[in-house]
This record gives structure tokens, C-alpha cells and sequence, in this order.
């Protein structure tokens, strides 16, 4: 499978050609497309080829641009890329009430699982064993919120309890970034599987484009927020956003084997999409 980020920083052209992806700048430089996962343009200063884009999407290969202080800004999505999209789709809008609150309650108690094996990790006995307790009391469809209790938890846990993730901070610069970056990769998953990002589970704001991403990357926050406490520094730099870059590429288990995030949520989308279309015996949590 394809496994490389690749961040381009600096003015250039970015063109195709012979299956490789060439960028011409000071010097010139070619990558396989092979080995491409994630594109990441962090400067508007660059020139890229409608043959490039192509190339891109019928590859699957994620591409993030960014704006001119290098935060993402939008994403290369395709319409589709399944043949029987449509068929999909019909599928999604007729999804049950009934298997969605299955489906959400379970992405629900991975979250908090999630969060609570960090808090455990970082000696936070008591607050983790509140969110075992959050777990324990969650109910289907999460109607008495436990997910937003056990988040307040954890954040002041993790970052203090003056935290707010309202507030202009490193950590939520840091924190912000990673999650965008999750958001594309499940973005680019969702479509590719032939369904519409729009409509969600759980979320329904009908002026986001991305709801039922927001909806399947919950349990993935926390791999953001392990890698946001080893962030050192004051403001949010350009370092610190390689360092969050490569989180796609970090390993984790899923279904008992090893594999880099990015090839682990591609599966997790897959099992989280049969179980809503009725077939629950492939959900599980991933685990480090």
C-alpha cells in the first residue's frame, strides 16, 4: 500500500509524468505515485497541472491544500470513485434510524475507550476510571451526553483545568491542525467507498460538508491529542505540523495485525459501513 506524506513548502510546478509525480522548483524532484498516501500543498505559490489532479484522484491519493500560513484550506475530493456510487448512495439515505444509533453508540464507547486508555497511560487513575464509568452508563444514541462529560474530563485532565477548546491556544492550533488532517483522510475514505460525506450519523449540520466523516474519525481524536502533549513550544510552527503530518503513518492494531493509521481507518470505514448496513460482527476498537 501507499505510504508517503508528501509536503511540498516551496514555490514550484507540480506536473505528471511516466507515473511519477515530478515537482520542478530550485531543483527537480520525482516520487513514485505508488508510494504517495497524502499530498499536502502548504503554500499557495504552487502551479499544479489538471493532469496531475487527474492522476491524483483516480489513485485515491489524498490532496490537502493550504493557505498562506500553511493551514489547510480545502481538499481534492472527488465525486466518486466506485462504479455503483449511486447504488451506494441510495443505500445511505435510506439507512435505519435503528442501526445508526447502534453504530454511533458503539463509535461513542471507542471514543471514551480511547480517551481513557490515555488518561490510564499518563497515571490519571481517577478521571480514567470516570470515563469507564461514562461508559458503563452509556445508552443508545448517547442521550444523556456522556460523550461531551467524559470530554471535559479528559481535557482538563490532559491540558489543565482553565482548558478550553474555545480558546486561541498552542494546543488547540495544535490540536485543530491534527484533527483537519484526520478529516481528510476519512474524507477521502468515505468517497471512495461510494458514499456521501454529507450525510451523517449523528451529525446533521446541514452546513457541513462533512458529516459523516466527523461522525467515523471520533475514536481517532485521541491519537491527535497523544501526539498534541509531546509538542513542545509556544506557537504553533511549521515544525510542529511535520511532526502532526506523520501521524498517518504512525502504527496501530487493528483486527489483530499492525498497520500505519492510514491503512488502518481505511479498513475501520469499511467494517463501520456494513455495520450500519446491518452486518455489526466485524466492529472493534483499534489499540496501539
Amino acid at each position: 500500500m501507499s505510504w508517503r506524506i508528501v509536503t511540498v513548502t516551496n514555490r514550484c510546478k507540480l506536473e505528471h509524468r511516466l507515473d511519477y509525480l515530478v515537482c520542478r522548483g530550485e531543483k527537480t524532484v520525482k516520487i513514485h505515485l505508488s508510494e504517495i498516501s497524502v499530498l499536502i500543498i502548504e503554500t499557495p505559490a504552487v502551479a499544479v497541472t489538471a493532469s496531475l489532479m487527474c492522476e491524483l484522484t483516480r489513485r485515491k491519493i489524498k490532496v490537502i491544500f493550504c493557505d498562506e500560513k500553511h493551514n489547510p484550506c480545502f481538499e481534492l475530493s472527488p465525486s466518486s470513485l466506485r462504479y455503483d456510487a449511486s447504488g451506494c448512495i441510495r443505500k445511505q439515505i435510506v439507512w435505519t434510524e435503528q442501526n445508526k444509533e447502534h453504530v454511533w453508540t458503539h463509535i461513542i464507547r471507542h471514543k471514551i475507550f480511547q480517551q481513557m486508555t490515555l488518561l490510564k497511560e499518563l497515571n490519571h487513575t481517577e478521571r480514567a476510571q470516570m470515563l469507564i464509568d461514562y461508559m458503563v452508563q452509556l445508552q443508545p444514541g448517547d442521550p444523556t451526553n456522556r460523550e461531551g462529560h467524559a470530554a471535559k474530563v479528559y481535557f482538563n485532565a490532559l491540558f489543565g483545568m482553565d482548558f478550553s477548546r474555545r480558546d486561541p491556544s498552542f494546543v488547540n492550533s495544535a490540536l485543530d491542525y491534527g484533527y483537519s488532517l484526520l478529516l481528510s483522510a476519512f474524507n477521502r475514505e468515505v468517497v471512495a467507498n461510494g458514499y456521501l460525506t454529507n450525510l451523517g450519523l449523528n451529525h446533521c449540520n446541514e452546513f457541513n460538508h462533512f458529516n459523516l466523516s466527523c461522525d467515523l474519525m471520533e475514536p481517532f481524536r485521541p491519537l491527535v491529542d497523544r501526539e498534541v502533549l509531546h509538542l513542545e513550544g509556544e506557537v504553533f510552527s511549521k515544525e510542529h505540523k511535520h511532526i502532526l503530518q506523520q501521524l498517518l503513518n504512525r502504527e496501530i492494531v487493528y483486527s489483530g495485525k499492525r498497520y500505519s493509521v492510514n491503512n488502518a481507518l481505511s479498513l475501520y470505514v469499511k467494517d463501520i459501513i456494513a455495520a450500519i448496513e446491518g452486518d455489526s460482527k466485524n466492529l472493534q476498537f483499534y489499540s496501539l
